[in-house]
């Protein structure tokens, strides 16, 4: 509704083929609803809540013949177990199993806000949420690395074994800008940029056919057969909708997926 509200008192729908507001980035801020508290910081929250209840009401009293329901949960949670805690971490996945249940979980609640209606808003294109994620990850890839190899684990990222000493000085520098400086930073913008694109792009096209069509009728004298446009505009959100849902998906397993890639890295760094 924000985006709309925007667009209704910012929208030449005569001289532009798309409805863009002078600031982009206002899209992405939106008042406070309580002090300090706005709706973004309330999204947060309640993704929370949601994860917290979704997983609560599935196995508080498991059932011998599962519902739709706590099936549905179950499907989930192993999938996260077993393809990858253990499938990527190994048996020593299962201590790790809990961390990147929430995450991915939290991940794809928050992202899935995009698609909500009344909502329209996937928090993790705030760059905070995904940066946050990607910091925890990296803490929790370092201390099991440092608790699993000691010194080592720093010293044989700056002179590695295996490699000609000729080489070793700038293979060291490369490992351990790749491994410590990077992995965070590629993390986060890899999550937040995709929710960012996706979130723009349905802002602007669902908004912008809703005003075309409705001013279609409303003032056709003054937008004339430019109004239809909107038409198109508003199948091609809906389309975009359709491959944002895969997007929302996708993201929280890849996010997933590299935290456990990059913890397996820490525990087994032969491999």
């Amino acid at each position: 509704m924000d985006q709309l509200n925007l667009a209704l008192e910012e929208c030449d729908f005569v001289n532009q083929p798309v409805c863009v507001p002078d600031n982009v980035a206002d899209l992405f801020v939106f008042p406070n609803i309580v002090g300090q508290i706005n709706r973004t910081v309330f999204l947060i929250f309640l993704a929370a809540v949601i994860v917290i209840a979704l997983l609560y009401f599935a196995f508080r009293r498991p059932s011998l013949v599962p519902s739709k329901f706590q099936a549905a949960m179950e499907g989930l949670v192993g999938f996260v177990r077993n393809d990858i805690a253990v499938g990527i971490i190994g048996p020593e996945g299962i201590k790790y199993f809990p961390y990147l249940l929430s995450i991915f979980m939290f991940i794809l609640v928050g992202n899935l806000f995009e698609l909500t209606p009344l909502i329209n808003f996937p928090i993790t294109s705030r760059m905070a949420i995904p940066g946050l994620l990607a910091i925890v990850t990296w803490v929790v890839f370092l201390v099991v690395g440092i608790a699993k190899q000691g010194g080592k684990y720093f010293t044989e990222l700056l002179w590695p074994p295996g490699v000609p000493t000729a080489l070793k000085p700038l293979v060291g520098i490369i490992e351990f800008v790749s491994t410590i400086a990077v992995r965070p930073f590629s993390l986060a913008v890899r999550l937040f940029a995709n929710l960012v694109a996706g979130h723009v792009m349905l802002s602007l096209l669902l908004v912008t056919g809703w005003i075309f069509v409705s001013n279609l009728v409303v003032n056709f004298g003054e937008i004339g057969v430019k109004g239809f446009a909107g038409f198109a505009w508003f199948g091609l959100g809906l389309g975009i909708w359709g491959f944002e849902l895969l997007v929302a998906i996708l993201q929280a397993y890849i996010f997933t997926l590299l935290s456990a890639v990059y913890i397996e890295s820490s525990i087994h760094p032969a491999h």
